[in-house]
């Protein structure tokens, strides 16, 4: 019997794609701060299985602990990174990405900057390389993404040539020796939501504030100390808080929820998500984005040069007269 066009179309709608999405099972709603997906979690028999096996890896893409101290140590790099966080954080509400991707594009840069330092005198260096990141990121989780130059579009000093991007992709692939799939909190949330509350009346508050809430502490370093499935359960606890039926769900009581929990790492999380609640009951200073400028591919940023011997003042401001606003 002969194909009728119909039968070429995919079944699946806009809404069915972002729940095949890795991560929180759909996409979220920067405006409401909600996420958008179905009323309901349903987890395959497996689940738990699976969970214990993310936990047994979540280790094998963080950082090491002298990376912290070495950004403690340099108030450039400390800044450098707060503001690049702040950006993709931005960039990712602008395009309504998943959450995960925010998380993985940080998760990248901060491998990368444990292998790497950029001189003071480059800043636009971190610009460039958090656009990067963000765009390995979008390429692994968004079912729709935007082009090189419209990632850019509102929420970025400079604005990068596409060929200049995707010459720093490549550097950081080798630096990440190309593993880029990395256990986030997401992997946990919705599962950990489900055990907290098993009625359901609350799943999705406790996901949305959750994430929210992981999201904001992408700016502290130390996050850093903190396993992926450790902040996941600290987050519904801090979320479960704000709900007067579900306050006794503690460190204690979350450890049960999957095999491979420990009860001090989970209180250690706790103790740093509180604390990042309580401060950003205060508004947020957010960073100044300036106009914007166009670097232009004759601009020699090969990410190679930004780790040698500052440029002279003369050479800065070539540099700098290259740019046309």
């Amino acid at each position: 019997m002969p194909l009728g066009l119909q039968d070429l179309l995919c079944s699946e709608d806009v809404e069915s794609l972002e729940l095949g999405q890795s991560g929180v099972g759909s996409g979220f709603d920067s405006d409401s701060g909600s996420i958008r997906s179905s009323t309901k979690f349903s987890f395959p028999d497996d689940a738990q299985e699976v969970l214990v096996r993310f936990i047994d890896t979540e280790s094998d893409n963080s950082t090491r602990s002298d990376y912290q101290i070495r950004l403690c140590s340099h108030s450039f790099d400390l800044f450098a990174r707060a503001y690049s966080v702040s950006w993709i954080l931005k960039a990712c509400a602008h395009h309504r990405f998943l959450p995960v991707t925010g998380y993985l594009a940080v998760n990248y840069m901060d491998r990368f900057l444990e292998l790497h330092r950029i001189l003071e005198e480059k800043d636009w260096a971190m610009q460039l390389l958090a656009v990067t990141c963000l765009s390995l990121a979008m390429k692994m989780e968004e079912t729709f993404i935007p082009c090189l130059l419209d990632l850019q579009a509102d929420c970025s000093e400079f604005v990068f040539e596409p060929k200049t991007i995707r010459r720093l992709e490549l550097l950081v692939l080798a630096s990440l020796d190309w593993r880029l799939r990395s256990v986030t909190p997401f992997s946990f949330i919705e599962y950990f939501a489900y055990k907290a509350d098993p009625s359901g009346k609350y799943a999705r508050y406790l996901v949305s504030r959750a994430t929210k809430i992981i999201l904001s502490s992408l700016h502290d370093i130390n996050i850093l100390d903190h396993r992926a499935s450790s902040l996941a359960a600290a987050a519904i606890i801090c979320a479960s808080d704000e709900i007067q039926d579900l306050a006794f769900t503690n460190p204690d009581t979350a450890v049960a929820w999957c095999s491979g929990l420990t009860q001090d790492k989970i209180s250690s999380s706790y103790q740093l998500m509180k604390q990042i609640v309580i401060n950003n009951n205060v508004q947020r200073k957010q960073p100044v984005i300036l106009s914007q400028q166009r670097v232009m591919p004759g601009v020699r940023i090969e990410f190679a040069s930004l780790w040698s011997s500052p440029p002279s003042r003369k050479r800065k401001h070539e540099e700098r007269d290259t740019m046309v606003t």
